[in-house]
C-alpha cells in the first residue's frame, strides 16, 4: 500500500485537477441526493392534491399545533413532578424530556418552513403544474449532474493519464541506471512487462481511486445523510450488517491482491517466453522446434489462464456479498419502516426510533435514500479488485525503481584532463552476484597510445576485464585506475566520454544511417558523420548499396546490412565519438574475410595515438597489437608481442590454430 501511497502523491502534484475532480464529485453528490428528494413533494404535495405554497402554509400550521400539544403536556408533567414518588418521578422525566425534543422538533420545522414561505411567492398554485415545475427541477437537476460527470470524468482520466505517464518516465530512467546483469535473457522481458503490463494496471488503480472511489462514497455519504435526517436511529438499526461487509470486504481485498500479484507475474513469464522465441526465431526455425515452443507458450497460457480466473472468482464474490448485504439492508429498512408506518408507532422492539408516527413521504424518501445508496455501493464493490490489481502493480513497479544498484556515481568526483596517461589494473578481483570468481588478482599496466589484445577461451576474464574499464561492474577487490585515480572516484559520463566501444553484437536503432553513426553525438554535423563512415570504409556502401543513402532507415522491417556493413557502421559511431580509448570486444569474429581487412585498415590509422583494446583470436587483428595479454583462468598467463608468444608459448600457439581452424571453416 506504501507504493501506491507514493504513485498517489505524484497524482497529487496536479492539484487545479484533483482539485476539479473533488468539486464535480462533491456537485454530482449533491444533485444525486436532491434528485431523490423529489420522491417526497410527489408524494406529500402533488399526489395529495395541494401545490409547494399550500404545503408549505399547512406546516407552519402544523408545527404550531404540534408546539401547543407539546407545551401543554410539558406543562402536565411538571405539575405531576410536585407531587410524584421517586419510581414515578423517574418515568415523568424521561416523558418531560421526549416532549421538550418533541417541541424542539417542532421549533425547527416551523423556522425551516418559514425561511421557504418567501420563495414559494410566484410558484403554481395547482398540483398539475406544480408536477411540470417539479419535473422540469428535475431535468435541470440532472443536466448539472451530468454536466460534473463529464467534467470529472475528463478530469480523471487526465490526472490518471498524466500520473502514469511520469511514472513509466521514472520507470525507464531507474531501469537505464540498473546494473548490466538486470538486463538478461529475460530480465529485459520482465521490465518490459512491468513497464506496460504493471503500469496498464496500475493505471486502472488511479483511475478507479480518483474517479469512483471519490465520487460514489459521496454520494453514499449524501444518501445516509438524508435517510439520518429522517430518522437517524432507524438507519442506526438496519445497519447491524455493516461490520460483516467491512470484514469480508477486507478479507477478499488480500486475495484479490495476492491473485493480481500472480497474475502480473505469470503475464512477465510469458513476456519472457515470447522474448526468446522471438529473438531465437532462426535456431528455433532450423532445429523444428516450433511445435515445442508452442507447448511452452500454452503451458504458460494455462496458467495465466488459471491464475486470471482464481482473481475472477474473488472479484465476483467481492461484488455478489456486497450486492447481497446491500440488499439486506435496504430489505430491513422496508421492513422496518413499513411497521413504524402502518401501525404508527414510534418504538420498533422496545427502542424509539422517532419522536412523532413517520408520514408515508418519509418513508419513501427513507427507502429512496436506501435505494440511492445501493448504486453506489455496488460501484464501490465493482471497483474494489481494481483498486487491489493498482496496489499490486504499484508494489511490482516500484520494486523494481528501488531496487538497489551496486555501481554508484561518487558524491565528490575526481576530474581528469584528456587524454589519460595510463590505465593501471591493481589486484583486481572479480565474480557476478551468485557466480564464480572470474579474474583473480589481475595486475596491468596500458600506456596511453598503446595497443594490447586480450587472448584465450571463453570465460577466461576478457570481456570483464573490460566491463571493469567501463565501469558496467565495480571489482570487489583491488581497483581499476586511469593516472592513478580510482574509477570509482570519477564520473560515469567523465570515464565513457573517453571510451568507443565496437562489440561482437552490433546494436542498430530503428532510425537512420546518419542518426545510427551519430547516436551518443547527436549535435555532429554532417560532415563529420560522413568522415568517420569513410574513415571506417563504410562510406561506399552507403552511398552505393543502400536505397537512400545516409538517409536510409534500418530496423526489423526496414532495409537489412550484412554482418560486415553493421561492424563497420557500428567502428564508424565509434570513430564519431573520437574517444581516447577504443574498446573491440570480437568486433571482427564473425565478418567475411574482406570486411574484416577493411575494419583493420581503418583501426591501423586510426589507433595511432590512441589506446586501443582487442579481444579477438584472428591472427590478422592480433598483427596490429602493441602487445598481446594472454588470460587463461580469471589470471595472465603470458605477455609479449605476436610473435614472440607464437614462438614460445604453447598455449597461445594452441589458441592461435584453433582460430585459424575456425576462420578457414
Amino acid at each position: 500500500m506504501q507504493d501506491f501511497i507514493r504513485v498517489l502523491r505524484i497524482a497529487m502534484r496536479q492539484r487545479l485537477a484533483v482539485a476539479g475532480v473533488i468539486i464535480s464529485s462533491l456537485v454530482i453528490a449533491a444533485f444525486w441526493g436532491i434528485n431523490i428528494g423529489a420522491i417526497y413533494p410527489l408524494v406529500e404535495v402533488v399526489f395529495r392534491g395541494d401545490s409547494l405554497p399550500e404545503y408549505v402554509d399547512q406546516q407552519i400550521a402544523k408545527s404550531r399545533e404540534q408546539i401547543g400539544v407539546h407545551d401543554r403536556k410539558i406543562e402536565e408533567y411538571k405539575a405531576k413532578l410536585a407531587t410524584a414518588n421517586e419510581t414515578d418521578r423517574t418515568k415523568l422525566l424521561s416523558r418531560l424530556r421526549i416532549e421538550e425534543l418533541g417541541r424542539d422538533a417542532m421549533f425547527k420545522s416551523e423556522i425551516l418552513f418559514g425561511r421557504l414561505r418567501p420563495w414559494m411567492d410566484g410558484l403554481p398554485t395547482e398540483p398539475y403544474p406544480t408536477l411540470l415545475f417539479l419535473m422540469g427541477l428535475l431535468l435541470i437537476g440532472t443536466i448539472l449532474k451530468l454536466t460534473a460527470a463529464m467534467i470529472n470524468l475528463v478530469l480523471v482520466q487526465m490526472v490518471t493519464e498524466r500520473t502514469t505517464m511520469r511514472v513509466r518516465a521514472f520507470f525507464y530512467r531507474r531501469a537505464l541506471h540498473l546494473d548490466l546483469d538486470e538486463f538478461g535473457d529475460s530480465g529485459s522481458a520482465e521490465l518490459t512487462s512491468r513497464i506496460t503490463n504493471d503500469v496498464s494496471q496500475l493505471n486502472g488503480g488511479i483511475n478507479t481511486l480518483l474517479g469512483k472511489i471519490i465520487r460514489e462514497p459521496l454520494k453514499l455519504i449524501v444518501c445516509f445523510a438524508g435517510a439520518a435526517f429522517i430518522c437517524w436511529r432507524l438507519l442506526l438499526l438496519i445497519m447491524v450488517v455493516a461490520p460483516l461487509l467491512a470484514f469480508i470486504s477486507q478479507r477478499l481485498s488480500k486475495l484479490i491482491r495476492k491473485a493480481s500479484r500472480r497474475v502480473m507475474s505469470e503475464m512477465s513469464q510469458m513476456f519472457g517466453m515470447l522474448n526468446d522465441s522471438f529473438a531465437g526465431i532462426r535456431l528455433v526455425k532450423i532445429y523444428n522446434t516450433q511445435a515445442a515452443e508452442r507447448a511452452k507458450f500454452q503451458t504458460g497460457l494455462e496458467a495465466y489462464y488459471q491464475r486470471s480466473m482464481r482473481m475472477a472468482f474473488y472479484t465476483t464474490l467481492a461484488r455478489n456479498t456486497s450486492e447481497f448485504l446491500g440488499t439486506v439492508i435496504v430489505c430491513l429498512g422496508i421492513v422496518a419502516g413499513g411497521y413504524l408506518v402502518i401501525n404508527q408507532k414510534t418504538h420498533l422492539l422496545g427502542i424509539r426510533m422517532c419522536l412523532h408516527p413517520l408520514e408515508v413521504g418519509q418513508i419513501l424518501l427513507f427507502f429512496g435514500f436506501l435505494i440511492g445508496a445501493s448504486d453506489p455501493a455496488r460501484k464501490l464493490s465493482e471497483v474494489w479488485s481494481d483498486l487491489q490489481r493498482g496496489i499490486a502493480a504499484s508494489e511490482r513497479v516500484y520494486e523494481v525503481i528501488d531496487r538497489p544498484v551496486r555501481v554508484r556515481n561518487p558524491k565528490e568526483a575526481v576530474t581528469l584532463r584528456r587524454p589519460h596517461q595510463l590505465i593501471s589494473f591493481e589486484d583486481v578481483e572479480f565474480s557476478y552476484p551468485s557466480g564464480p570468481q572470474v579474474l583473480q588478482g589481475i595486475n596491468l599496466t596500458i600506456r596511453h597510445g598503446e595497443t594490447i589484445a586480450l587472448v584465450g577461451p571463453n570465460g577466461c576474464g576478457k570481456s570483464t576485464l573490460v566491463s571493469l574499464l567501463c565501469r558496467f561492474d565495480d571489482p570487489q577487490r583491488g581497483e581499476v585506475k586511469l593516472d592513478g585515480v580510482p574509477l570509482n572516484q570519477m564520473r560515469f559520463r567523465d570515464i565513457r566520454k573517453r571510451i568507443g566501444l565496437v562489440s561482437q553484437r552490433t546494436t542498430m536503432f530503428e532510425d537512420t544511417i546518419a542518426n545510427n553513426i551519430a547516436y551518443g553525438c547527436h549535435s555532429a554535423s554532417r560532415e563529420r558523420i560522413i568522415r568517420a563512415a569513410k574513415l571506417a570504409y563504410a562510406d561506399d556502401f552507403i552511398r552505393n548499396k543502400t536505397p537512400d543513402g545516409y538517409e536510409t532507415l534500418l530496423g526489423n522491417a526496414r532495409t537489412r546490412l550484412s554482418g560486415g556493413q553493421m561492424q563497420r557502421l557500428a567502428l564508424a559511431r565509434a570513430i564519431l565519438r573520437d574517444p581516447d580509448i577504443l574498446i573491440l570486444d570480437e568486433a571482427t569474429s564473425q565478418i567475411d574475410t574482406e570486411s574484416e581487412h577493411l575494419i583493420n585498415q581503418a583501426l591501423a590509422s586510426f589507433l595511432k595515438g590512441r589506446t586501443g583494446i582487442l579481444i579477438t583470436h584472428r591472427p590478422s587483428s592480433l598483427m596490429l597489437a602493441d602487445r598481446v595479454i594472454v588470460m587463461q583462468d580469471g589470471q595472465i598467463a603470458a605477455e609479449g608481442k605476436h610473435e614472440e608468444l607464437l614462438a614460445t608459448d604453447r598455449f597461445y600457439q594452441s589458441l592461435c590454430r584453433s582460430a585459424e581452424a575456425n576462420q578457414a571453416a
